[in-house]
């Protein structure tokens, strides 16, 4: 019997494990706090809170709809917190940008009283609930936490269609050249670099100059899906819609900027990456992919 019930263990430890290494290996890069976390790859804020039953409830659905109730007000408070931590840039903080503004206090926290209560809560073994709120960081949050004045560039209007003109006569074709690369997004490793996710990153050469950043991006991209995604490998990077099926792919060389949210090139690959500007629109519409560790 006893000898039965070890096998029974054994296999049960076999038969979780995969299980175990799967939730380890998810691709999705997370910032984790105390009291919640931040998904940059789908751009999602959540955090938890726990509210305790007053004593003087008449009844048990009175306790647990007034323990429901403080449970949603501190997660929406420990929500903000985290949303205040927030890197908008390499020097800026969300808590930074919201100190210039009483207006803009005003807009982010009557937004996050509105954050979604993410599934049921859990009743906890002495009477309290824990809740756990989130909001999407990308879309309207983006566009309150994006300062107005931050320079973005303007899309242009699209040319008129030039006239059809007559064919001329056939010559003799040249050797055909190898054609270009049509490269669908900008894919950048920066593992090993220490690097911190920001709502604006930039990418600058070997000199400083900066070669992909909000100047060379269109504001409205840039607030609905950020300026680039995050990832924890190369391979789940370049499987991500956001930048298809074809990218550059461009190792970092350092990272830069007080926060250590900007990343340096070599002038070779920023040469690659100007030229990718210059072919295409993808900077501009933020196809853009940062691994981290």
């Amino acid at each position: 019997m006893k000898r039965t019930l070890m096998l029974t263990v054994a296999m049960a430890a076999l038969l979780l494990t995969p299980c175990l290494v799967v939730a380890e290996e998810s691709n999705a890069f997370v910032q984790y706090f105390d009291n919640g976390q931040i998904n940059w790859q789908t751009g999602m804020i959540t955090a938890t809170g726990i509210g305790a039953p007053p004593a003087n409830a008449v009844n048990m659905a009175q306790k647990r709809g007034m323990a429901v109730r403080a449970a949603t007000v501190v997660a929406r408070r420990n929500l903000l917190e985290i949303v205040k931590g927030v890197q908008i840039d390499s020097a800026t903080t969300v808590e930074d940008y919201m100190v210039t503004s009483d207006v803009v206090v005003s807009q982010v926290s009557g937004f996050l009283q509105n954050s979604k209560v993410m599934g049921p809560p859990t009743y906890l073994s002495d009477g309290s609930v824990e809740i756990t709120v989130g909001i999407p960081l990308h879309g309207r949050l983006s566009g309150l936490l994006i300062p107005n004045n931050a320079p973005f560039k303007t899309m242009a209007a699209p040319e008129p269609k030039a006239q059809p003109t007559p064919e001329p006569e056939p010559k003799a074709q040249p050797a055909p050249e190898t054609p270009a690369v049509n490269y669908t997004g900008l894919l950048i490793d920066a593992r090993g670099l220490s690097l911190r996710p920001a709502m604006s990153p930039k990418i600058v050469d070997e000199n400083g100059e900066e070669v992909y950043g909000s100047v060379m991006v269109s504001r409205e991209y840039a607030i609905q899906q950020g300026m680039a995604g995050y990832a924890k490998n190369v391979e789940s990077a370049a499987q991500n819609p956001r930048i298809a099926s074809t990218p550059l792919q461009v190792k970092a060389k350092d990272v830069s900027g007080k926060a250590r949210t900007n990343l340096m090139v070599s002038n070779d690959q920023a040469q690659q990456i100007k030229q990718l500007s210059k072919d295409s629109d993808v900077l501009e519409k933020c196809k853009v992919m940062i691994v981290l560790d």
